[in-house]
């Protein structure tokens, strides 16, 4: 069954919106979190240093988003709803969690806590991309 393109482009702009929307919320939110990445200096860079990459991570995560909801279309070729769309980020929030939490706890010398700060927020950000994906997506 085809794809609707243009519908995925559509989603996947909301779901990035959703994405930074929901991690500016919680760095508001916990700002704890923040307090966390500062303890570790020579893991993170200066928030300074950061603003002159932040466009590559905007575009890997764009990238990232339209790959999830391409996975969505092809998933859902009649298009499933919101219900579908939590069920796809819930999905995609634990492999998150597996792939880049837990294994940069392992690889990083980050504390417990900031993992688990790390662990809410993208766990977070994973559900309300398959939450907007799911609203936003429509078959042709």
């Amino acid at each position: 069954m085809p794809v609707n393109y243009a519908s995925i482009a559509l989603a996947a702009l909301g779901a990035t919106v959703a994405y930074f929307a929901c991690g500016f919320i919680l760095f508001a939110a916990l700002p704890a979190m923040k307090s966390e990445f500062m303890k570790y200096p020579n893991v993170f860079r200066a928030q300074d240093s950061m603003m002159k990459v932040m466009p590559f991570g905007m575009v890997g995560i764009l990238l990232s988003i339209v790959v999830v909801a391409v996975l969505y279309a092809r998933i859902y070729p009649a298009g499933g709803g919101i219900a579908s769309g939590l069920c796809l980020g819930v999905l995609i929030g634990i492999f998150s969690l597996c792939t880049f939490v837990i294994h940069n706890y392992v690889h990083l010398n980050i504390g417990l806590k900031l993992t688990v700060y790390q662990g809410i927020a993208y766990f977070i950000q994973w559900v309300a991309v398959g939450a907007a994906i799911g609203l936003i997506y429509k078959p042709s």
